[in-house]
């Protein structure tokens, strides 16, 4: 039984880690989350050069960080590294890797499973290629939701996306104060199947605060954000650059 047992471990060692995952925990639903650079850095005390929505994760919807032994190589992604720094930035250390490398650890490694997203360079490219791909910042644009003096609501802007991508997102919003009478948009998540074809966010998720699902915060654990997804705020854009959203009357 030993013998056996030392030859079942030296033959996985060399399958790829990929390719013996279970089919039953693979995930079936990819996130990507853009978020609005002056509403993290309200929380995250930084202080962005960027008016634009920029990526902040890739998301599977299952597991987090899967291989603790598979390392993130910045060396494997170079040929995506100026547009990596301009789409999806580390707004709290603009200079440092570490916002990719932490997501690599804790999303890409679960996205992994899947053989179109097996390797670093598949992992980010696709991130990147879906970016582009939906145009978030041109789309909101050009149905007029701008940084303004304008208040949107959050129905007008969840319909823009719905009617524009035909799926429901997951829209997340933030009390920028206790006594405030808005809240600030924060982020936006749009949804993918396994064939990378858009689907529903699932309007249970939409109605979820984003202090349960918790910020993807670099150097440590998840915390609470505050964000939430109710349907009865209002969004505003004002000049400064601020998404924001106040109480319904």
């Amino acid at each position: 039984m030993r013998l056996y047992i030392l030859i079942l471990v030296s033959v996985c060692a060399c399958v790829s880690w990929a390719a013996v995952i279970s089919p039953h925990h693979m995930w079936s639903k990819l996130i990507l989350t853009h978020h609005w650079p002056e509403t993290f850095c309200s929380m995250e005390h930084c202080h962005p050069n960027i008016s634009y929505w920029a990526i902040h994760g890739l998301w599977p919807d299952k597991g987090m960080d899967c291989n603790s032994s598979w390392h993130f190589n910045s060396s494997l992604i170079e040929d995506l590294l100026p547009d990596m720094k301009k789409s999806w930035p580390d707004l709290r250390k603009p200079t440092s890797v570490s916002f990719w490398k932490y997501e690599w650890h804790k999303h890409g490694t679960c996205a992994a499973q899947a053989e179109s997203l097996n390797s670093q360079h598949k992992y980010f490219s696709k991130a990147l290629e879906l970016y582009h791909k939906l145009d978030l910042n041109s789309v909101l644009e050009k149905f007029g939701i701008t940084p303004s003096d304008k208040y949107y609501s959050f129905s007008q802007i969840e319909g823009v996306i719905e009617n524009f991508y035909g799926i429901k997102p997951k829209i997340q919003c933030v009390h920028s104060s206790k006594t405030a009478d808005f809240q600030s948009l924060g982020q936006i998540e749009i949804c993918f199947d396994s064939e990378f074809t858009l689907m529903d966010c699932e309007k249970q998720s939409t109605e979820e605060t984003f202090a349960k699902a918790g910020w993807d915060h670099v150097g440590g654990a998840d915390k609470a954000s505050g964000f939430s997804g109710d349907e009865g705020m209002h969004a505003h854009a004002s000049r400064d650059g601020h998404e924001h959203a106040h109480a319904a009357p």
